[in-house]
């Protein structure tokens, strides 16, 4: 009777240890397919970094060239002052 007992618990253990390996491959899985995803999202935010670089540099060109053109525009007020009346 010890023996069938013995089995028994032998089988469930077996059982056990099955699923725990189960267990352990999707996670080890798990974790390989988050080390591939994170080294992406690094690429991709150092990429998205030097694209925002590029176009903070465009803009601030943009807003120089826009200024200069600005001050180039007479002031209507300061031309009414210096015509005669």
């Amino acid at each position: 009777m010890t023996e069938i007992h013995l089995h028994h618990y032998s089988g469930r253990m077996n059982s056990e240890f099955h699923l725990l390996s189960e267990k352990i491959d999707k996670l080890a899985e798990l974790a390989q397919f988050l080390r591939r995803e994170n080294a992406e999202l690094r690429l991709k935010i150092a990429l998205m970094s030097s694209e925002n670089a590029i176009l903070t540099e465009k803009m601030q060109q943009a807003h120089q060239r826009v200024s200069a053109l600005l001050e180039q525009i007479p002031d209507p007020l300061q031309q009414q002052d210096e015509e005669p009346a």
